[in-house]
C-alpha cells in the first residue's frame, strides 16, 4: 500500500511517547472523503476497536518495515 495523493499521511513511529492523541487529532481534521495513511512500527489492536466506534474502517497492510493502516469515514 502507498500513499495517493488524495490522502493524509501520519507516521508515529518516530513520535516519542503514546501516538493515540496524534492519531485522533488527525483523524478529527479529515474531510469526509479523505483517507488517513498511518504508518507504524507494529498492530495497533487497541485503535482498530475505537475507529470502528467512531465511524471508521481500516486496512491493514504490513510490509518488512511497517504496518501501514489506510483508515477511512465508513461513509466516506
Amino acid at each position: 500500500m502507498t500513499a495517493t495523493d488524495s490522502e493524509r499521511v501520519l507516521g508515529v513511529r518516530e513520535i516519542d511517547g503514546e501516538p493515540f492523541g496524534d492519531i485522533m487529532a488527525a483523524l478529527e481534521s479529515l474531510e469526509r472523503s479523505e483517507p488517513l495513511l498511518l504508518l507504524n512500527s507494529f498492530e495497533p489492536e487497541s485503535l482498530y476497536g475505537v475507529l470502528e466506534q467512531r465511524g471508521f474502517t481500516y486496512e491493514t497492510t504490513q510490509t518488512s518495515e511497517r504496518r501501514e493502516i489506510r483508515i477511512e469515514h465508513t461513509d466516506g
